[in-house]
């Protein structure tokens, strides 16, 4: 059948985002379910089918509409790889019994054992710390120490946060669970809402934006929103820039929470081996480069290079709790901050 002649896909996630005409699935093809929205990837699915022959095919929506395609669509499903981004929307992935264990010397010896699932069902392509976002007039860097210090009762009025729906919290609050379990969690939540400077609104950006604007004096934030905005040439962006810092909470004990990007390949793929092949092409340093520069991305290979705006920040210690066991936390950390009045 005709990759995008499927017209059921299309109609659930809308116009696909497709390099070229369609071509039949024993071509010399991969076929990606992708949630990463960033024209800038586009760039590396031309240099892969240059490099290779293989033609990308991309099909881009929702993460969970996609997890949840897939697995309706069963063995009769197109797709070779899911790409999406949060370990917790990768376990929810593994959780549906729609991906397959890979085993591939590049992967495993490109991404850090922390950031893969441990059989291979999938593994981290880009990594995102969690930070904090400080106003440099409101706040010293000496104040700043933990994620833990920011349910502390100084910080009561001052703190700045996206929902607990938001699946970046709830792999944050995972971590937490996993280092301290539920007791701590709930209480360190509580504290959390109890700081609140306004109840909980928008995405990452507006966090920044706000601190900017003085309605908070602390945010937490993923740090490609803060790189978008002190990379961007925009007036107004380099303004917000020179009024917030960055902190990396943790650095005296587990160190900062990362997240991921990732793929895994699907148990149905029609094109296994062109799927492996594209993932290790992914973690190849000239693709990590892109992923860096495009979407101030920290790479997941260590002899990649990381964007100029990023790198300026410093480097940090990374918690090196694995993603899948904090991506498993999500349903039960969601429970955790609802109970404790983060909505």
């Amino acid at each position: 059948m005709n990759f995008f002649a499927r017209g059921a896909l299309a109609a659930i996630l809308g116009t696909a985002a497709i390099m070229g005409s369609a071509v039949s699935a024993s071509a010399a093809e991969v076929n990606v379910y992708s949630s990463r929205h960033y024209d800038t990837d586009k760039s590396l699915y031309q240099t892969f089918t240059q490099q290779t022959g293989i033609k990308v095919n991309i099909i881009e929506g929702r993460d969970d509409e996609l997890i949840e395609r897939i697995r309706t669509e069963a063995g009769n499903s197109p797709a070779d790889i899911l790409i999406t981004v949060d370990a917790g929307r990768l376990w929810r992935a593994q959780n549906a019994d729609i991906l397959q264990p890979i085993k591939s010397k590049t992967l495993e010896d490109t991404v850090p054992s922390y950031l893969r699932e441990p059989s291979g069902l999938w593994f981290g392509l880009t990594k995102r710390a969690r930070v904090i976002i400080y106003n440099k007039a409101a706040v010293k860097p000496s104040e700043l120490s933990t994620y833990e210090d920011l349910a502390d009762p100084k910080w009561k009025g001052r703190l700045l946060i996206r929902s607990s729906t938001n699946v970046y919290n709830q792999s944050l609050a995972g971590s937490i669970l996993a280092a301290h379990g539920e007791k701590a969690t709930e209480e360190w939540a509580r504290g959390i809402v109890a700081n609140l400077a306004r109840r909980p609104q928008g995405g990452d950006s507006d966090q920044i934006l706000a601190v900017a604007a003085g309605e908070g004096d602390i945010a937490v934030s993923n740090t490609y929103y803060f790189g978008r905005i002190a990379g961007s040439s925009k007036p107004e962006d380099k303004a917000v820039a020179e009024k917030v810092g960055v902190f990396f909470p943790n650095q005296n004990d587990r160190g900062t929470h990362v997240n991921i990007s990732g793929a895994g390949v699907l148990k149905s793929a029609p094109n296994k081996d062109n799927a492996v092949k594209f993932l290790e092409y992914l973690v190849s340093p000239p693709a990590q480069k892109i992923f860096a520069e495009g979407n101030y991305e920290y790479p997941v290979s260590t002899v990649a290079e990381t964007s100029p705006v990023i790198a300026s920040w410093g480097s940090f210690k990374e918690d090196n709790l694995n993603a899948s066991i904090f991506g498993k936390n999500n349903e039960e950390a969601l429970k955790i901050m609802d109970r404790a009045g983060w909505k």
